[in-house]
């Protein structure tokens, strides 16, 4: 039985039949503040990586991520790993991850901006790099199982199918640990974002799996700080700011480009607008105007793959303005995710801020949460 899906990586044909095939949309998760504790509630790491469910029907194979997107040319090592680890016929639902091993404190940690670079049109390139970074699975729920759907058994019963199915899988597969003791998920909370981890997922008692719903809860890391604003881009919209370009300084006194803040509402780009003119007079001196190669200075401006075609032109601003943003995590020396404005913050010398308000947390070896941590007590049976 062959289903189908359209150019530029939706669905074409795919040679599997299983009691559930692609596309699926995965269930999703909603953020919540506060850790849910819940009667029964099982908590479990949220991976920072591609969300992926892998279908195998014998030798064929697919890996489709959100969106209704496969992504199963990028992944051949998976793909491999797959018809060697996983049951003949089935439907897992996980997240791909890339582990960077040669960081300078040694410390194996996730790393997403590698992942990011899987993603490729080239075939060559592709094989080069499922050589040089390849990817892990990390699998968190079970969907089908032979000729049996599973999505309507409740979570319990399908995490302890999972286990069963999956008991002998070695790296680079793996079975997420999970526990329903809150004080171990708070632990995990603290100590795995050292390893690069995104927060936690939690997952409510009895729950059935509903594809693109929000039924399930994410609790991430909430932070701020304050930045330089020293540039920004127009909205594709017209004349109005699309995005503020956000800027920290190292020791040595250089302004790098860490990120962008871009969640306005369209009254709110028009009066930006205003508030940014007074700033528009940076002249040739401004921190970003050429670069300083040399102290490995970071300015806007790069392409990528994911930005292909974009309009990737800024407009500089004089580097007097600071604002307070909200951010969950780095991602090296820059912000992870798109940072959210909070407030200016006239009362603050741009100069003073730098790395060093920033809260780094401690190190930690993300192949110990593989493992699973023995002192966590386990989930209840189902």
């Amino acid at each position: 039985m062959f289903r189908h899906r359209t150019v530029g990586g939706l669905w074409l044909t795919v040679a599997v039949d299983l009691p559930i095939n692609p596309p699926v949309e995965p269930m999703l998760a909603r953020s919540v503040a506060r850790l849910p504790t819940a009667a029964g509630a099982t908590y479990e790491p949220k991976w920072d990586g591609f969300r992926c469910i892998i279908f195998r029907d014998g030798d064929e194979v697919e890996l489709a991520s959100r969106g209704g997107k496969g992504v199963t040319r990028y992944f051949p090592e998976v793909v491999e790993q797959a018809r060697r680890q996983l049951p003949r016929r089935c439907a897992v639902d996980g997240e791909l991850i890339v582990i960077r091993r040669d960081s300078p404190d040694g410390q194996p940690r996730l790393d997403f901006e590698l992942l990011a670079q899987r993603i490729h049109p080239a075939a060559s390139r592709v094989r080069l790099l499922a050589e040089t970074t390849p990817a892990d699975f990390v699998a968190f729920d079970l969907l089908a199982l032979g000729d049996e759907s599973l999505v309507d058994q409740p979570y319990p019963q399908r995490r302890a199918r999972l286990e069963t199915a999956l008991a002998q899988v070695r790296p680079p597969v793996h079975v997420t640990q999970v526990t329903t003791d809150p004080a171990t998920a708070r632990r995990w909370f603290d100590i795995f974002e050292g390893a690069g981890l995104d927060g936690l997922i939690v997952k409510p008692a009895d729950l059935p799996y509903a594809p693109g719903k929000r039924l399930m809860f994410k609790v991430k890391h909430a932070r701020t700080a304050d930045v330089v604003v020293a540039g920004f881009r127009w909205h594709k919209s017209g004349p109005v700011v699309g995005s503020l370009l956000l800027g920290l300084y190292d020791e040595a006194g250089v302004l790098h480009h860490v990120g962008v803040s871009a969640s306005f509402t369209a009254a709110r780009r028009a009066e930006l607008v205003d508030e940014l003119q007074p700033y528009r007079d940076a002249g040739p001196e401004h921190p970003w105007a050429h670069g300083d190669h040399e102290r490995g200075q970071r300015i806007p401006g790069g392409v990528s793959r994911w930005t292909g075609g974009k309009d990737l032109s800024w407009e500089p601003l004089r580097p007097a303005l600071v604002a307070e943003v909200g951010y969950d995590a780095m991602e090296g020396d820059r912000f992870r995710h798109t940072a959210r404005f909070v407030r200016w913050r006239p009362d603050r010398d741009p100069r003073s801020c730098g790395y060093d308000q920033l809260d780094r947390p401690v190190r930690f070896d993300v192949d110990e949460v593989l493992r699973g941590d023995p002192a966590a007590p386990a989930a209840e049976p189902a």
